[in-house]
């Protein structure tokens, strides 16, 4: 199959070799944008791919490192969730930007600018963090079954595989299928956690200044760990693949033209519903603060335990339902949009195209494996800290995603007059670098080489 924009096949565009297929060739332009559609109607066309990313931005393992976040330091990490969103926001509008105008999603664009053995290993490190991903949705779904129906971690981790079974059906039906359904799990996430910030009552003019930067997040070894881990979970490196895809699924002019107001309305898309899923991260932490902190429980990081003390703690006997429910929703929205951004990194990088049921079976078992061994061995008090370092793999990750998507939209071979403007390259770099920088600390701080170097100073 050719793909739709020969322009970005051509040989003078700054890649190394030709696109030759479409991303999710099975819904390449299959949802239309008239011309003649009015803004509203248009912006109504457009959205959906926005909220499809923003649900890897709130799923378990976001409410690991929150509920941590929150019980341990109190409002303080609102600023890295903060900090965070707006990185994702950035770092989600340039691949948007990449997807429109090259016609290639990240992946693609990988595979046809770098060498092979280059672009093996970025395929790599992707697969890493897209199971780290699903082992966090695995588990967060399977606590989330537990703490409802009281079925055993260990089976309900297996239940989870399961849902190749939904995602065949949505898939077969069409794609605004599966953003309908996306969209109404979210919007269950965010009702249940306007009630639990309702019900915990919280100081807002202490939650306000948990936004303010605070020099200590670095200092403090365990802050930045869960720093590390709130990065991680909120800017996810397999969402810069997936937007970059999904975006395509638009059937918009392919001129200067068309592209400009395809780019416009995209962002919007997906600024509005990061922006709400702000909300929930910001809910979850807020309320754990809340709930938890000031309360005295400072050593709650366990799902289970949340949940086992919202009710009691907050005096409200629905608290704890409504945090599970929220929770079984978010587990299994994330499902949804996993199975497309292995899909689209597998056939992005390696030109290998498989079922997305097989595709998505195959992530979820390599996931369910290490989730029994560690709920086998550890019980309860095992997930939670599998979840927190399922997270922080995510960030180490990160770089070898964002590195190359700023590079590509920063290169006016390949973006032509949609390069990035000297403004936005220096934020998207100032990004690179922040994200990079945090990464370094961490691992020198886990490898114990900071005290080494700080003691041959001295």
């Amino acid at each position: 199959m050719k793909a739709d924009n020969p322009a970005s096949s051509s040989p003078d565009d700054g890649w190394r070799l030709p696109n030759q297929t479409p991303s999710l060739s099975e819904s390449h332009r299959t949802v239309p944008v008239p011309k003649h559609f009015s803004f509203w109607r248009k912006m109504l066309a457009f959205s959906g791919p926005g909220y499809l990313v923003a649900v890897g931005y709130m799923d378990p393992g976001n409410w690991a490192t929150d509920l941590a976040a929150g019980s341990q330091f109190g409002y303080t990490l609102l600023s890295v969730v903060l900090l965070s969103n707006l990185m994702a926001i950035l770092l989600q509008s340039l691949s948007a930007r990449l997807g429109i105008v090259t016609g290639r999603d990240l992946a693609q664009a990988c595979r046809d600018h770098y060498s092979k053995p280059v672009a093996i290993s970025l395929w790599a490190l992707c697969e890493v963090a897209i199971c780290a991903c699903d082992l966090a949705e695995v588990i967060g779904s399977a606590i989330a079954l537990n703490l409802l129906f009281h079925i055993p971690l260990i089976w309900g981790v297996c239940l989870t595989a399961l849902d190749v079974l939904a995602v065949m059906y949505l898939q077969n039906k069409g794609f605004r299928y599966i953003e309908a359904l996306v969209i109404t799990l979210i919007l269950t996430i965010g009702v249940c956690f306007l009630a639990e910030i309702i019900f915990s009552q919280p100081a807002m003019h202490a939650v306000l200044g948990g936004f303010l930067p605070k020099l200590e997040v670095i200092k403090h070894k365990e802050m930045l760990y869960i720093a590390i881990g709130i990065l991680g979970a909120t800017v996810m490196p397999h969402n810069l693949y997936l937007h970059s895809s999904i975006v395509q699924t638009r059937k918009y002019e392919q001129n200067a033209e068309g592209k400009t107001e395809a780019i416009k309305f995209a962002v919007l898309d997906s600024t509005l519903a990061l922006t709400f899923a702000l909300f929930i991260n910001a809910a979850i932490l807020i309320v754990s603060a809340a709930s938890f902190h000031f309360s005295g429980h400072r050593e709650v990081a366990e799902i289970q335990d949340a949940y086992k003390l919202l009710s009691p703690t907050l005096g409200v006997t629905l608290a704890s339902i409504i945090f599970a429910v929220a929770l079984l929703a978010s587990g299994q929205n994330s499902t949804l949009t996993g199975t497309l951004a292995g899909q689209i990194v597998m056939e992005g990088f390696l030109n290998i195209r498989l079922r997305p049921w097989l595709r998505r079976l195959i992530t979820r078992l390599i996931a369910i494996i290490p989730a029994i061994i560690c709920t086998a061995l550890y019980g309860e008090s095992g997930t939670a800290k599998l979840l927190i370092f399922s997270q922080v793999v995510l960030s180490l990750q990160l770089s070898f995603a964002v590195i190359p998507l700023v590079l590509f939209t920063s290169d006016r071979n390949k973006m032509g007059q949609f390069v990035n403007p000297l403004w936005l390259k220096v934020l998207a770099w100032l990004t690179t670098i922040i994200i990079v920088a945090l990464n370094l600390k961490y691992l020198l701080d886990w490898s114990g080489l900071t005290a080494r170097l700080a003691q041959l100073f001295h």
